[in-house]
């Protein structure tokens, strides 16, 4: 199983990214899929996830009301849609999958990872 994040760019401070993330490879059936995000000198951190059962979203405080996941579970294909972007917003973004449930926000329970996509935020 292969994921392929796209959309990743530079864009001033109150811009808006759509981040794309695809499986390949073998069918599997995911119970959730997720963004993470990596900045320079800074651990890993959850950013938003979308569990297939039952549609429910869930958000980092600091992404709250700015981002937007969404996706098709049939494909297990996730988006993030970037809103009022701010130079802290800067990261490699990775996209993820998680066969069953659990916490969504410890990046642990996830079972399959796709590559970073960069985001540079411009003040």
């Amino acid at each position: 199983v292969q994921l392929q994040a796209s959309g990743g760019g530079l864009v001033q401070a109150g811009g808006s990214l759509t981040l794309s993330c695809a499986a390949s490879g073998r069918t599997f059936s995911s119970y959730a899929m997720g963004w993470f995000r990596q900045a320079p000198g800074k651990e890993r951190e959850f950013v938003a996830a979308i569990s297939w059962s039952g549609g429910s979203t869930h958000y980092a405080d600091s992404v709250k009301g700015r981002f937007t996941i969404s996706g098709d579970n049939a494909k297990n294909t996730v988006y993030l849609k970037m809103n009022s972007l701010k130079p802290e917003d800067t990261a490699v973004y990775s996209c993820a999958a998680r066969l069953r449930g659990g916490s969504y926000v410890a990046a642990i329970g996830y079972d399959y990872w796709g590559q970073g996509t960069k985001v540079t935020v411009s003040s």
